[in-house]
Order: C-alpha cells, then sequence, then structure tokens
C-alpha cells in the first residue's frame, strides 16, 4: 500500500488507466446518448488519457512532482478529445495543481479531487447533472470527511464514484429514456478505480461497465430522434490567446451552439462547442488568438453533395493577382491586403472548384483560414489539400504544373513541388519605427524580405529590388517572376529586369501586373 502518491506512481497510473480505457472504449462508446448520440465518447476518453501517458515518456526518470504532474495535464490538453474527454483533462489539471506542489498524501488528495471537480465545472458553460460533473462532484463531497490515509481516499472516491454513476439514469432524462447511465461518468470511473488500484498495488484485469437494458440500441435509437433537432458539428481546437479573450470567446460560442467546454489557461486553451454554423465557430477564434489542430465532425443532418470535378482555390490579394490566377483556371478569393479571408467565402470557393481541390493560400495569415474550411468541406464529403504556399509567386508557380487529368495525390505532390522550389521575396516602404532581423527601421525606409524575413533596408526603391533578387539567386535559378504593385511609380521591376539581364541572361524573366497593395514589387524565382 502506497503512503504517498509520487511521480512513479503517476507514471503507472496514467499508463493502466489508458490500457483500461483501450479496453472499455467500445462498450462505453455503446452509452454514448449524450449531449449527442456520436457513440465516441470510450473512444475520445481513451485517446486524451493515452495523450497525457504518452506525455511522460519524454520525462527523465528522475523528473520531480511539479514536473511529472505539469507534463501530464499538458498531454492531456493538448491530447483531449470530444466533450467528456475535454473535462476530463481539466479535471486532471485539477489535480495537479494541487498534487503537483505536496507530498501526494491522502490529505493531498483530498484537496486534489476537490479541486478536479471545482475547476471541471467551471470550464462548461451550462452544467447539466447526470453526467461525468456530477459523478466528479460526488466523490469530491464523499472523500472531503475521510482521514488522511491515502489508501482510504482512493477507495472511497472510486466507490462513490460507482455510485454516482448508477444514479445519472435517472438525473438525466435522456440516460432515463435509453435506460443507460452516463458515458463520460463510466470513463470516470475506470479512472479513479484504476488510481485506488495504483494506491492499493491489488490490480484487476477488466473493469465493468454497466450494460444498455437487453435488447436495446441507445446510440442508434437516440440518433434516429435527435436527427433533426441536434446541432449539425462538433468544432474542436487548441487556441493562442489571452484569458482576456477567452471570455469574449466563450460569451460569442455560447450564443452560437451548445456543450461549450473551454479548458486550459496561461495562453494555452482547448475549445469544444456543438454548432450548426463551424465556419462562424472557427471564425471567433481567429477574431481573439490563434486556432490550430482544427477538427470538425458532422454529427448529422444534410450533407452537401460535391461537384463533379477537380479544381484549384487561389486566394489573392489584389486585382491583377486575381485575374492571373482566374486566367490559370482558379477559383479566387479575394482578400483586402493586410487582412484573413472571410472562412465563408473560402468555403464557398472550395464547392463551387469541385470534389478534389487543392487551396493556395499564398499568404501565412490566410492559412489558417484555408486549413479551417478544408476541414469543414472534407466532413461534407469533398477531399481537399491545403498547399504551404507563402506567397502569391508561390502559387503561380503551383498553378503553372497543375494537371486536371493526372491522380489527384500526384497532382497535389507536383504543385507543392513547384511551390517550395520558389524562393519568394518583396519591397515595401515602412510606415512606423520598428526592430526588424535586418536592424532599426524608420518611416520611409525601403525593406527587402527574402523568405519572410527582413533582409536589407534602404532609402531606394529599386536598388533595394535589385539587391533583394540578387540574394535570392543561386546557379540553378530558372525563371523569375516579378508581379507590380498598385503603387509602382518608381517602377523597380524595370530596374530588376535590366539588371538580371546583365547579370544573368541565362534566366527567364517575366513580368506580372498584380494591383496588390502595400508591395510595390513581389518577387519569385524558381
Amino acid at each position: 500500500m502506497l503512503e504517498v502518491f509520487d511521480p512513479p506512481a503517476v507514471r503507472r497510473w496514467s499508463r493502466r488507466c489508458a490500457d483500461a480505457l483501450g479496453r472499455a472504449r467500445a462498450e462505453i462508446d455503446a452509452l454514448n446518448v449524450f449531449p449527442v448520440p456520436d457513440g465516441d465518447t470510450g473512444t475520445n476518453l481513451h485517446l486524451t488519457v493515452l495523450s497525457a501517458a504518452e506525455a511522460l515518456d519524454g520525462l527523465p526518470g528522475d523528473a520531480g512532482r511539479d514536473r511529472t504532474w505539469q507534463a501530464l495535464a499538458q498531454g492531456a490538453l493538448l491530447g483531449a478529445r470530444g466533450n467528456s474527454g475535454v473535462i476530463v483533462s481539466q479535471a486532471i489539471r485539477g489535480l495537479a495543481e494541487v498534487l503537483g506542489r505536496a507530498d501526494g498524501c491522502g490529505a493531498d488528495l483530498r484537496r486534489a479531487l476537490a479541486r478536479a471537480a471545482e475547476m471541471a465545472r467551471a470550464a462548461v458553460m451550462r452544467p447539466v447533472e447526470g453526467t461525468v460533473l456530477t459523478v466528479l462532484s460526488a466523490v469530491a463531497e464523499a472523500v472531503r470527511h475521510a482521514s488522511d490515509d491515502l489508501g482510504e481516499v482512493a477507495r472511497i472516491a472510486a466507490e462513490e464514484a460507482r455510485r454516482a454513476l448508477r444514479r445519472t439514469t435517472r438525473q438525466l432524462d435522456v440516460l432515463a429514456r435509453n435506460h443507460v447511465v452516463d458515458a463520460g461518468g463510466a470513463g470516470l470511473v475506470i479512472i479513479l478505480e484504476t488510481l485506488a488500484e495504483v494506491v492499493s498495488e491489488a490490480f484487476s484485469e477488466r473493469h465493468e461497465v454497466p450494460a444498455p437494458a437487453a435488447g436495446r440500441a441507445p446510440v442508434e435509437e437516440a440518433r434516429e430522434k435527435t436527427r433533426e433537432v441536434a446541432p449539425g458539428y462538433e468544432v474542436m481546437y487548441l487556441l493562442d490567446a489571452s484569458e482576456e479573450a477567452v471570455g469574449r470567446l466563450r460569451s460569442e460560442l455560447d450564443a452560437l451552439g451548445d456543450s461549450l467546454v473551454i479548458v486550459g489557461g496561461d495562453g494555452l486553451w482547448n475549445v469544444h462547442v456543438h454548432v450548426d454554423d463551424a465556419g462562424a465557430a472557427i471564425e471567433a477564434a481567429i477574431a481573439v488568438g490563434r486556432p490550430h489542430r482544427i477538427r470538425v465532425t458532422h454529427l448529422g443532418g444534410r450533407v452537401h453533395e460535391p461537384a463533379p470535378a477537380r479544381g484549384v482555390v487561389a486566394i489573392a490579394a489584389g486585382d491583377g493577382l486575381a485575374a492571373l490566377f482566374r486566367r490559370a483556371g482558379a477559383v479566387v478569393v479575394r482578400r483586402e491586403p493586410g487582412a484573413t479571408p472571410p472562412l465563408v467565402a473560402v468555403l464557398a470557393a472550395i464547392r463551387e472548384a469541385g470534389s478534389e481541390v487543392v487551396v493556395l493560400p499564398n499568404d501565412s495569415g490566410a492559412h489558417a483560414v484555408a486549413v479551417a474550411a478544408a476541414e469543414i468541406a472534407r466532413e461534407q464529403g469533398l477531399t481537399v489539400s491545403v498547399l504551404p504556399t507563402r506567397a502569391s509567386v508561390q502559387g503561380l508557380a503551383a498553378l503553372a504544373v497543375h494537371d486536371p487529368l493526372r491522380r489527384f495525390d500526384d497532382d497535389v505532390v507536383a504543385m507543392t513541388d513547384a511551390a517550395g522550389h520558389t524562393r519568394h521575396g518583396h519591397v515595401w516602404v515602412a510606415d512606423r519605427e520598428a526592430v526588424t532581423s535586418a536592424g532599426l527601421c524608420r518611416p520611409g525606409d525601403v525593406l527587402g524580405v527574402v523568405d519572410g524575413d527582413v533582409a536589407l533596408i534602404g532609402a531606394d526603391l529599386a536598388d533595394v529590388a535589385v539587391r533583394v533578387a540578387d540574394r535570392m539567386m543561386s546557379s540553378s535559378s530558372e525563371l523569375v517572376t516579378l508581379v507590380t504593385g498598385a503603387a509602382s511609380s518608381a517602377a523597380p521591376e524595370g530596374a530588376v529586369r535590366n539588371h538580371l539581364a546583365r547579370v544573368r541572361p541565362d534566366v527567364e524573366v517575366v513580368v506580372y501586373e498584380g494591383g496588390q497593395g502595400g508591395y510595390p514589387l513581389l518577387i519569385g524565382v524558381e
């Protein structure tokens, strides 16, 4: 019997817990009728806890309590799946907040379970009784008057979790109608029973999962009953944002849908919500921070029929660039300089382009929107690939080798290769003082940018453009593309063209009128 729940015990618990949830995954999935009957709660909990366990694999064996619990909580946060998985990840964060700074005795575990219940409930916008939250609260209350013996606290927690789980059937109408217990609560029982086993060092090979009433298929029955009223999509993403920004996001997402859970802290959050408009849920995140690892899952209802065609979507920042992409056969989404395109516009363009679509963001800021739109389109039956084009010249290079007659995967590889072999640069005039990778710049200075970094600062537009082109050239360069901006009275493209004609007559130079604002000249070298 352990006297303290030390770091080696945390490792054993997390791994055995992941294994136990993996064995019970299908049985828990079969109970999943709330908040939507999508039959994946067991799978989501298993993947969440597995991510937490695997986060400890990279730690040295002598890692201390704080570091061990921090890694476990971070792993759960990053790997959290589904409504219950996100809630459980926050419960683990609550345990870590207390046990990472304490010895891990019985009194510490009591406080940790109370904190876990408190933090999990606070993360849910509209808590519902008869769920994993109810089971957590019952456990926290049951251990409140236990002794300081670690084994006793762990045993009481596991026993009360199973009793509270049985009560969930009477606490939530949808569970009563389908004669099941709460699926998330069933997973939590296994998590706490495994903890008690590690503390007592008495292990069982299998944990009982209460089965639905005989002859019933609750997930399928509930799915039929809720098909017309359930939200259309489950949207999840990690979000880099401040706590204040997340507060604004919480209010906006609450107005858009339900089952809203936001967990995390210290600038990194895991967001889960069920909505009819997945695009709006993602755009709300883009407005307050940086969403990534975006997952959109279709929960039911009508699916858009794909168009019978192969196509390309290109995002363009100028009228001339838009015309270039259209002439090459792309469906174009216009964006304003320095702004991200509306997600709904990118999604509409993907649907218009066809059933197999390549998206060219042509800007690092537009990439997140393109990825989000592609996730939604895939849930609607389309095949979509977003290429990592960071500049319009890379998009033009990719589109030049596009071949709708070859296999889609082969076409994506060829376009990606063409974009990857195109160096990109541009010149622009600074409008404020700033520190750059090339030094301090002041308003009016001409900046030369190569592959996304400021490489040089000068006073003359044409001179800086020539020097940027020189830096981008190599012995294998074959084609230079110059795209002029909306206001290029200094004609820097002429200076670059004349310079290359003298020093590199073997290189082909083409000039296009792009009409983009802000950048007098874009340069691509293939």
